[in-house]
């Protein structure tokens, strides 16, 4: 008798390009043994867990262990788990971009260099406007989602904080009920549990993708909150989970990804949902502005002396 999973070969990249992850998933899945035909299920399953979880955590989630994930890709032609990884990343869309520090490199030097500065501009220009042409259908979509929503949370961790944050801080002038998930003090569970059917979740993120982000969209998924992903790739996903997407462009010349266009649409969201509101949300504006200067959060501009 012959043991299913004893015989390991390497595929060659014609074989890889011909055949995708899941095809070739779907078509040895028979032959492979009951532990990993488990592996597998999974993997065709979830396979936003395995592109941004942990081999451990997926093992865990996969009721299997870090060495049969190993086996795994090794069966399947990959060297190990983080190139079979990669591939899936890649079959979804999210090749990953050079790492920082690669990138870094091509600055070093450049500090004279009187276009530096130059090159940073024209690119969030060029962002901008893609990020303008991929989200404006799908703003008016995304503001009937919160609309109808009993209550708005906002989440972003890491470079994608101030995407959260801005959100909540200026819709909060005309509505109350948008909280913040931020997680501070290690309150991410106690935070989620506020989730209730009928709420919405705005959340942002970009690849590599982060893990408490996709884990909050997980948790309003479950309750049955609507979603509204900012993020970079339809593939992402916070948008495989999510009811609408706003994209943004996340290029940069730099070593670290751009969020500026991320903050341009969550802002160009939030104006379109005061316009939207119609006269009521003029009212609520005065008075949350009239209560910031009243409260010394805001200093009051000096008074012209007279001459």
């Amino acid at each position: 008798m012959k043991h299913r999973c004893s015989i390991r070969y390497i595929r060659s990249n014609d074989e890889r390009q011909t055949m995708g992850v899941k095809d070739d998933l779907r078509q040895r899945y028979e032959s492979l043994s009951p532990a990993l035909q488990q592996v597998a299920k999974y993997v065709l399953d979830h396979p936003n867990d395995v592109v941004t979880s942990s081999m451990r955590s997926v093992g865990t989630r996969a009721g299997s262990t870090p060495a049969t994930l190993v086996r795994f890709a090794q069966l399947l032609g990959y060297a190990g788990w983080p190139q079979f990884k990669d591939a899936v990343a890649a079959e979804m869309g999210l090749g990953l971009s050079d790492a920082y520090g690669a990138r870094a490199k091509t600055l070093i030097g450049r500090a004279k260099d009187q276009g530096l500065a130059g090159e940073m501009f024209e690119v969030q220009r060029r962002n901008l406007e893609n990020t303008h042409r991929q989200s404006e259908a799908a703003l008016q979509k995304a503001c009937a989602v919160l609309e109808k929503a009993n209550a708005v949370h906002a989440a972003g961790f890491r470079a994608c904080f101030p995407i959260a944050f801005s959100f909540v801080y200026v819709y909060r002038m005309f509505r109350s009920s948008v909280h913040l998930v931020d997680g501070q003090g290690g309150s991410l569970e106690m935070q989620q549990r506020a989730f209730a059917k009928g709420d919405a979740l705005v959340v942002a993120s970009f690849v590599p993708y982060s893990r408490e982000a996709l884990q909050v969209a997980q948790a309003a998924k479950a309750v049955s909150c609507r979603i509204v992903a900012i993020t970079d790739s339809i593939a992402s996903p916070l948008s495989l989970l999510a009811d609408e997407t706003l994209l943004f462009a996340i290029d940069s010349p730099s070593f670290f990804p751009s969020v500026a266009a991320g903050v341009a649409v969550t802002e160009a969201l939030v104006e379109m949902l005061a316009s939207r509101a119609g006269k009521p949300v003029i009212r609520s504006i005065d008075e949350a502005e009239s209560q910031l200067f009243e409260s010394g959060a805001y200093l009051q501009a000096p008074r012209p002396r007279g001459g």
